[in-house]
């Protein structure tokens, strides 16, 4: 079975960091697009960031583009998403999820939700304070 599992939130200040992890299982992790995604209350999800199923491309939504970096451990089927500067709009409820690549599927698109990821894991918290 697909198995993703986010941790790594919390409670933080308005300008710290957090690092999220998302450890994946049953899946061969290199073929899977990986992307990170977040919802506020009473918001509809939005995607975050993305890193492509051979790890060579990231793309990032532009409300959080040069503060957070997304990154993959191929050895430890683990997907990080390193959060600076973060703002209390920030505060969300952040889902890792998986999805194997089809014809022209690419992060972009994942991130604009033109297509779906097909695996979810459970969310972490992230909370900003001002």
């Amino acid at each position: 079975d697909v198995q993703l599992q986010a941790s790594g939130g919390g409670l933080v200040q308005h300008g710290g960091s957090l690092r999220l992890s998302c450890a994946a299982s049953g899946f061969t992790f290199d073929d899977y697009a990986i992307g990170w995604f977040r919802q506020a209350p009473g918001k509809e999800r939005e995607g975050v960031s993305c890193i492509s199923s051979n790890g060579t491309k990231t793309y990032y939504a532009n409300s959080v583009k040069g503060r957070f970096a997304i990154s993959s451990d191929n050895a430890k089927n683990t997907v990080y998403l390193q959060m600076n500067s973060l703002k209390p709009e920030d505060t969300a409820i952040y889902y890792c999820a998986a999805d194997l690549p089809g014809l022209g599927f690419s992060c972009p698109g994942y991130i604009r939700n033109l297509y779906g990821m097909e695996h979810w894991g459970k969310g972490t918290q992230v909370t900003v304070s001002s």
